[in-house]
């Protein structure tokens, strides 16, 4: 490089910097200037009425839609950091929950639980738990408060489970149709939609025992907060739904109340009639987080969605979400490379999906224990399959209660639509190279050979399975073909089982990981999240990574730039500037690996 263009390349840097003060001298004195606090007598409102994230995707689509989104861990985290903060003097929350799985139900359960273990008053309303709907999860969650108010017009749909399923086995016969799968083993019943009319027994036995695991759970924890036996609120859900002044007089209510009646009487419980209401998101907002700062770190990646090989995304059509493998391998890799991460948290919620990007997740697992970084699954609503899979070789595994866990096994197949396109005049014809060129072909059968070798894999897949649950989870391999062959569990269940270690929501995995990695349980933990959080403008316009094993630049140096940069094409397109040639586009390697 020339004399002068270093001399131009020193030029720009020296504005960068510059720039870079000026830029962080400006935002300082905004954020001081409009920071608000917490009113010193505050009654936190909570609506629960949509679904939480596991986390912000990191594509492009997912950032810009939630990007100021509350997720889960940000609604416990709140409520915890609220049952300590003295300007806290009460929670007021409205219960309509919509999109919330089970587990989930249960974690922020226990979030206003301990928020109540504070002494503080916690009331919940609703204006009806289920109009003509049942409303199992809303009126589960709103047992937890110490009140529970419906208006006047409303009622408890509180009716019990039920596990419906379709099966299309009629429809493709007559649509010409022919599926042809095949599992390991007879609880693996994802293909049955195709396959059968009906459930089979082990088919049925697997779901009443599932159901049951999870409905004597929600009743015995709403009998227990409402001051019941379990005996008297199950013949009430006997008799359900419930209509509301039924509802008061057996006690599954404390009144029938309007809004406005409901929040004077949270003023009139918090023996203060000046407090102010704050909403939670707009609380944790103004508030110090708990993991925010801590002696050690503790790294947190998520695996969600349903497992493919790739990248993770985000489908905005479906509101679903994919679990790349390697987007989650190189999250892991990145927190294994960090000097500072001394254990990891893997959040798992997936009902599994390819085999081989599992495994490709598997082997990062492996290789953070074997660098001495304890790894420790929390999983959420789902840990099923390919979903267990990525768990099994952690140190420790934590289950809310009710997720849906397991499913140890595998299945596949294809479906010949020749018939079908007969109907319709649509002919095939083929020439071919191989002997197996057509197997996967959608208009024609296995042929013997051909089923053969697919089965081959299905048994490859068991028992690589099988094997490595048996060594990761210390279980003889027997044991493990037993409870294995597709079957999925409750969390309460596969605790009893061995294939998870403790009961409990992220929070119970951070102090695990911590203990795991021999740290003093009085130790304050640092979580960082891999990969951290993405700007939409990084995830449309970031260049990504140099290479496969670099980690991403300092995140000081990339939040830097991402304001500077802006301002420095600026003055290039005004001619203000002439920056040597590739100096502006230069940016951190900012993307998964």
């Amino acid at each position: 490089m020339s004399e002068k263009s270093s001399n131009k390349v020193l030029s720009v840097l020296l504005i960068l910097f510059v720039l870079a003060i000026l830029v962080a001298g400006v935002g300082l004195l905004a954020w001081w200037l409009g920071k608000e606090e917490v009113p010193q007598k505050t009654i936190l409102e909570v609506n629960v009425d949509q679904a939480l994230l596991e986390y912000v995707p990191d594509d492009p689509i997912g950032a810009l839609l939630f990007e100021k989104k509350m997720r889960l861990r940000d609604f416990v985290e709140a409520l915890e950091s609220a049952a300590d903060d003295e300007h806290v003097v009460a929670l007021v929350a409205r219960i309509d929950p919509s999109g919330i799985g089970i587990a989930q139900l249960d974690e922020v359960r226990d979030a206003f639980l301990h928020f109540r273990e504070s002494g503080k008053p916690t009331v919940a309303y609703a204006d009806t738990f289920g109009e003509v709907l049942p409303a199992n999860g809303a009126y589960y969650l709103a047992s937890a408060f110490d009140e529970v108010y419906i208006q006047p017009s409303g009622d408890v749909g509180f009716t019990g489970l039920a596990i419906v399923s379709p099966f299309i086995h009629g429809t493709l016969e007559k649509l010409g149709v022919e599926a042809r799968w095949s599992t390991r083993y007879e609880y693996k019943t994802a293909g049955h939609i195709f396959t059968e009319t009906q459930y089979t027994e082990p088919e049925r036995e697997a779901l009443d025992e599932l159901i049951g695991s999870i409905y004597d759970h929600l009743v015995e924890r709403i009998a227990e907060a409402r001051g019941m036996d379990v005996a008297t609120f199950q013949a009430l859900v006997d008799r359900g739904p419930i209509l509301g002044p039924e509802a008061e007089e057996t006690g599954l209510v404390d009144g029938l109340k309007y809004r406005d009646e409901v929040y004077d009487r949270v003023r009139e419980l918090a023996g203060d009639d000046d407090a102010q209401l704050l909403y939670l998101n707009k609380y944790w907002g103004r508030t110090d987080k708990p993991h925010a700062k801590g002696d050690h770190t503790v790294g947190l990646v998520y695996a969600v969605g349903t497992v493919q090989r790739g990248k993770n995304q985000y489908d905005p059509w479906n509101d679903s979400f994919v679990l790349g493998g390697d987007s989650v391998a190189a999250h892991l890799r990145a927190a294994i490379d960090d000097e500072d991460v001394e254990a990891i948290v893997l959040r798992v919620d997936s009902p599994g999906g390819s085999y081989v990007a599992s495994d490709t997740v598997w082997r990062e697992v492996e290789r953070a224990r074997e660098a001495g970084k304890p790894v420790v699954v929390s999983m959420g609503n789902l840990a099923a399959s390919g979903g267990y899979f990525v768990s099994m070789g952690a140190d420790k595994i934590v289950a809310e209660p009710s997720t849906i866990t397991g499913s140890i096994g595998v299945l596949g197949g294809k479906f010949n639509s020749r018939e079908m396109w007969n109907k319709l005049g649509v002919t095939f014809d083929s020439v071919q190279r191989g002997e197996n060129a057509e197997m996967w072909s959608g208009v024609e059968s296995f042929d013997d050979a051909e089923w053969e070798k697919f089965n081959q894999w299905l048994d490859r897949v068991y028992e690589d399975f099988t094997g490595k649950v048996a060594e990761g989870r210390n279980l003889p391999l027997e044991r493990v073909r037993e409870i294995a062959k597709g079957r999925v569990w409750s969390g309460v269940d596969a605790l009893d089982l061995g294939l998870v270690d403790e009961l409990g929501g992220l929070s119970t995995a951070i102090r695990l990981a911590g203990e795991t990695a021999g740290l003093d349980p009085d130790a304050k933990l640092k979580v960082r999240e891999f990969p951290g959080k993405t700007s939409p403008w990084q995830s449309l316009f970031g260049e990504g990574p140099e290479n496969s094993e670099k980690q991403a630049a300092v995140a000081a140096a990339l939040a830097v730039l991402d304001k500077v940069r802006p301002v420095m094409q600026a003055a290039q397109r005004a001619g203000l500037i002439d920056p040597a040639p590739g100096v502006l586009s230069m940016r951190p390697m900012d993307g998964p690996r």
